[in-house]
C-alpha cells in the first residue's frame, strides 16, 4: 500500500495538469476544501498554471459572500467549464458572487445538473459504467428538449440525452471520468485513512475519491490535522487511505459558514431546545405556520431553503418538535434543519448518510412530503426556482430540488404571492397588504421549469402552493384556490394579480385566524390536531 504525501496547499496546487477535470467536495461553505481551492488560485495568479479546468460540483462550493469556494478559482482561462448542482447565491443587495459574473458574462462554459444526479454520475464513472438513466429531470429545464441544463449562450455541447430503452424514454446523463478530486474531512491518520468526526456531512466524498482513484487520477485530501496511524477507529474511518494520494493539513478550516466549529451539528452533543430562538414575527411565519399544518404526525419530511426552512421552529414553539422527522439532501437524518449560514446541516441529528444514499432515497420517493420554496409559478402549475435572467446571482441554481420533486407523493411550495415592493403585515387575525408587489410570482409561463406540473399531475402528485393571502392546489384542470387570508379580497387581491385564470374551490374557506397572530392564542390545539389527525 502507498502512503500519501503531506504537502502544503500551494504544492497540491501544482499537481492539478491543464485540462483537467476536478471534482470538488462542497456545500457551501459545509465541508469546502478552502485552502487548497485558494492555493489553485493563487498559484493561476502566480504561474498561469493550471489551465482549462472542468470542475464538478454536485453542490455549490462556496457561500453568497465569494469569499471561498469557487469563487476561489473563478478566473479567465483557469476554468474552462463549470458542472454544478448548485452554484453561490446571496441577496441582490450584495455583489454577485465571481462565479455567476463569468457565467453570464458568457467567460466560462456553465451547466446546472441536479445534484443527486450528479453524484450518481460519479458513482457510474468509478464503477466504468455508462453513466445515469433516469426519469428525475423529465420536462424540466434539464431535459435536452428544453434547455439541458445550459446556463449561458457560450455553453453549447449537449451533456444529457434523451434515449429510448426498452420501449420507455428516458433521460442519459453520461458518466465523466475525473482527474482530480479535492476533498475535506477532519482528520487523516498517517495512511490517509479519513474521519469525519467535526464535520456536519459526509457529502460525496467517498464517491468522488473513487472516481478520480479508479479513472487514474489523483486524490487530494484537505483534513483539520493528521493524526498517528491507527488513530482513527476502524468504523470511523469514511474515505479509506488507499483511495488518498495527498494530504492537505488546515487547522484553521472553518466547520461551515461563519462556524468555526459546533459539535451539535456534527452530532458529537445534542443541544437543548431551550437554546433555539423562535422565528421572529412576520408575515415569514406566518406562511410557515400554514405550511405546517400540511404535516401529519410520524412522517418523514424532506425541508428545502427558504420560507420552508421555518416550519421545524413552528413546531418547536408549538410544542410538536418531534412530531416529523427531517431529511435534509446533505445528508442529516432527524434532527433539527439549521437556518441561515448554517443551511445544510442540522442540530441533534439522528443519523447522517452521504449525500449520494440520501439522493437515492429521495429520487425514489421514500419520504412522505417535501416542502420547498417557490419563485414563479405558471398555469400549469410548472415551479421555477433555478433561474431569473434578470437576477441571477440570487438563485443557487437547482440543487437537489428536481431529484427530490420527481417522485415526491406530496409537495408543499411556499413563498409570496408577488414581489418587486410588496409591503404586507400580519395583526388581529387578518393580513393587511400596505403596498402589492410590481411582480406577478404566478405568471402565464415560468422561465425556467424547475418542477414540471403536467409530470406531476400524470404521476398523481399531490401539490399545494402555500403563500401569505391563499392556498392553491395544482388539480386536473388547472390551479385552483381553496382557502383566503382574512382581510384579502378575492378578486382584487389575488385572482386580478395573476396573467392567467385560476380556479376557484366551491369549498372556498378562510385561513385560520390564529396564523395571522403574533400571540399563538391557542395554536397548540390547532396543530395537535391537524399533525396528530
Amino acid at each position: 500500500m502507498s502512503i500519501p504525501k503531506i504537502i502544503a496547499a500551494d504544492e497540491a496546487a501544482k499537481l492539478i495538469p491543464d485540462e483537467s477535470v476536478v471534482s470538488i467536495s462542497s456545500s457551501s461553505g459545509l465541508g469546502c476544501p478552502d485552502a487548497v481551492l485558494k492555493a489553485i488560485g493563487s498559484t493561476y495568479q502566480s504561474k498561469g498554471v493550471p489551465r482549462d479546468l472542468t470542475t464538478l460540483h454536485p453542490i455549490a462550493a462556496g457561500d453568497m459572500y465569494g469569499i471561498d469556494g469557487i469563487d476561489q478559482i473563478a478566473q479567465e482561462g483557469l476554468l474552462k467549464r463549470v458542472i454544478a448542482g448548485s452554484y453561490p447565491s446571496g441577496p441582490s443587495s450584495m455583489p454577485s458572487p465571481v462565479i455567476w459574473k463569468m457565467i453570464y458574462d458568457n467567460k466560462v462554459e456553465a451547466y446546472n445538473i441536479p445534484s443527486g444526479i450528479l453524484f450518481h454520475m460519479h458513482r457510474d464513472a468509478a464503477g466504468k459504467r455508462p453513466g445515469v438513466l433516469t426519469k428525475v429531470g423529465m420536462h424540466t429545464f434539464v431535459d435536452p428538449r428544453f434547455n439541458g441544463g445550459r446556463m449561458n449562450e457560450k455553453t453549447t455541447s449537449d451533456i444529457v440525452r434523451v434515449v429510448e430503452f426498452d420501449g420507455d424514454e428516458w433521460l442519459y446523463f453520461p458518466a465523466i471520468p475525473v482527474d482530480v478530486a479535492i476533498i475535506r474531512a477532519t482528520s487523516a491518520d498517517l495512511d490517509g485513512n479519513l474521519s469525519y468526526e467535526h464535520e456536519g456531512a459526509y457529502l460525496g466524498a467517498y464517491d468522488q475519491a473513487l472516481a478520480a482513484h479508479n479513472n487514474g487520477g489523483v486524490v487530494i485530501a484537505q483534513v483539520k490535522r493528521i493524526v498517528e496511524r491507527g488513530s482513527i477507529p476502524t468504523q470511523a474511518v469514511r474515505v479509506p487511505g488507499v483511495l488518498v494520494d495527498y494530504l492537505v493539513e488546515a487547522p484553521d478550516q472553518m466547520q461551515t459558514t461563519q462556524t468555526v466549529y459546533d459539535p451539535a451539528i456534527s452530532g458529537e452533543i445534542r443541544r437543548p431546545h431551550t437554546t433555539v430562538e423562535s422565528a421572529p414575527w412576520g408575515v415569514d411565519k406566518v406562511i410557515a405556520r400554514r405550511a405546517a399544518q400540511e404535516l401529519r404526525d410520524g412522517q418523514v419530511v424532506n425541508l428545502g431553503f427558504g420560507i420552508s426552512a421555518l416550519v421545524p421552529s413552528i413546531l418547536r414553539e408549538e410544542g410538536d418538535e418531534n412530531a416529523v422527522t427531517w431529511v435534509i439532501e446533505q445528508g442529516a437524518v432527524g434532527g433539527r434543519p439549521l437556518l441561515g449560514f448554517q443551511f445544510g446541516c442540522a442540530a441533534n441529528a439522528q443519523a447522517i448518510v452521504p449525500s449520494p444514499d440520501q439522493f437515492t432515497y429521495f429520487q425514489g420517493g421514500g419520504f412522505d412530503q417535501t416542502m420547498l420554496s417557490f419563485m414563479q409559478v405558471d398555469q400549469h402549475g410548472n415551479v421555477n426556482v433555478s433561474r431569473l435572467s434578470a437576477r441571477p446571482h440570487v438563485t443557487a441554481g437547482v440543487g437537489g430540488f428536481i431529484d427530490i420533486t420527481a417522485h415526491a407523493k406530496r409537495i408543499v411550495f411556499s413563498g409570496y404571492f408577488t414581489a418587486g415592493g410588496l409591503r404586507v403585515r400580519a395583526e388581529n387575525g387578518q393580513l393587511y397588504i400596505d403596498q402589492e408587489g410590481k411582480v406577478n410570482k404566478f405568471t402565464d409561463q415560468v422561465e425556467h421549469v424547475t418542477f414540471a406540473g403536467r409530470r406531476g399531475q400524470e404521476l398523481g402528485q399531490e401539490v399545494i402552493y402555500v403563500t401569505e393571502r391563499c392556498v392553491i392546489k395544482l388539480e386536473a384542470d388547472g390551479l385552483c384556490v381553496h382557502e383566503i387570508a382574512p382581510g384579502v379580497d378575492l378578486q382584487t387581491d389575488v385572482l386580478d394579480k395573476v396573467d392567467f385564470t385560476l380556479n376557484v374551490s366551491p369549498d372556498l374557506k378562510l385561513m385560520d385566524a390564529r396564523l395571522f397572530e403574533e400571540d399563538s392564542n391557542g395554536l397548540l390545539n390547532l396543530y395537535v390536531s391537524v399533525v396528530g389527525s
